[in-house]
């Protein structure tokens, strides 16, 4: 059986929603896009950064690669792939410390001592119309990153391979975003044998 309700009688039963309710279904609502807009902060500032990575990777793969070259070509001998002050004879060329990035020096090879007299390494970006090599390129210097090649004999059961080394290549560079130093590590192993 149904019962009949008058129009009066549905008005006085109908309910909407409180006004506390609202409130905390307002808050709720502001609380999840603030999450999400700290989440589109930290992505703006991410990619902001990758530029820098990538140039940080760059720099520590061009030198690892000048390494490799000088020992292919006999550039330099076997006894001269080390650090400055090893104490061996011939000694290391390769400097010690986090180094400027700069042009190779006369001897063609990355982070050496003869590097200080080259000036500090730039690179070109397109201008507006994309194309390098014209009018309005854009030149970057790179004296936000610095350089560090350290060279270390392997040593296995308390005897030093002799024919192997690692190569450890750390790009030291800063972010806009960040009042602290990144790091890039590169590493491998060298040996004498071509």
């Amino acid at each position: 059986m149904r019962r009949f309700v008058s129009p009066a009688q549905s008005a006085n039963n109908q309910q909407g929603f409180t006004l506390v309710e609202v409130l905390i279904s307002m808050f709720v609502l502001t609380v999840g896009l603030l999450s999400l807009l700290g989440v589109f902060a930290m992505a703006m500032a991410k990619t902001q950064s990758t530029d820098q990575d990538m140039v940080a990777k760059q720099l520590a793969q061009e030198a690892y690669e000048a390494i490799f070259t000088a020992r292919e070509t006999a550039n330099i001998s076997w006894a001269q792939i080390q650090n400055v002050g090893t104490g061996q004879v011939p000694d290391g060329i390769f400097v010690t410390g986090f180094q400027p990035i700069r042009q190779p020096g006369t001897d063609g090879i990355l982070g050496t001592a003869d590097d200080a007299l080259a000036g500090l390494q730039t690179f070109t970006l397109p201008g507006a119309d994309g194309i390098v090599g014209t009018s309005d390129d854009q030149v970057v210097s790179l004296t936000n990153f610095q350089r560090s090649i350290a060279i270390t004999p392997i040593v296995t059961a308390g005897s030093t391979v002799a024919d192997l080394r690692t190569i450890t290549i750390t790009i030291q560079y800063y972010t806009p975003q960040s009042k602290f130093p990144k790091n890039f590590v590169l590493s491998g192993f060298i040996s004498q044998y071509r």
